[in-house]
């Protein structure tokens, strides 16, 4: 009976020291701390030749997060995160580069993103006339 009683105590005592850190961290209290100071940015960005993304033939997709620091596997990571800040994530509103000539040749590009962008789900899809064009007014967040 006492060799039970041990085997039930150090069973529940390890049980205890396992799984107590797991619910602790698992379980936030009511206006708890969030566990990041930053809100979440982390996006995936697609580039391809069409008229839509339904129909575009994929070339190249990267990913790019902005918070707390620019990384991802977008080649200029920092200069894209800065001019998605300073458009405040709205692409739509990315500025065209001054002096940049383009030709009027029909070749389409059709860019995606889909992830989010401080807090925020992001969806978006937008269609270029050519490459050139694309370059001049998406900068280099879709320069990749």
């Amino acid at each position: 009976m006492r060799n039970t009683a041990r085997w039930a105590a150090a069973l529940g005592l390890t049980a205890a020291a396992v799984c107590g850190p797991l619910i602790g961290a698992a379980v936030a209290a009511p206006g708890a701390a969030p566990s990041s100071l930053y809100a979440p940015s982390a996006l995936v960005l697609t580039t391809g030749h069409g008229n839509d993304a339904a129909t575009a033939t994929p070339e190249r997709a990267v990913t790019l997060a902005c918070a707390p620091g620019a990384s991802g596997t977008h080649p200029a990571a920092a200069q894209a995160c800065a001019e998605l800040r300073g458009a405040n994530g709205d692409f739509d509103a990315l500025k065209a580069q001054d002096g940049v000539w383009c030709t009027k040749v029909y070749d389409p590009v059709t860019v995606t993103v889909q992830g989010v962008w401080q807090g925020k789900r992001v969806s978006y899809e937008r269609t270029f006339g050519n490459t050139c064009v694309k370059d001049a007014i998406a900068g280099s967040v879709f320069a990749f």
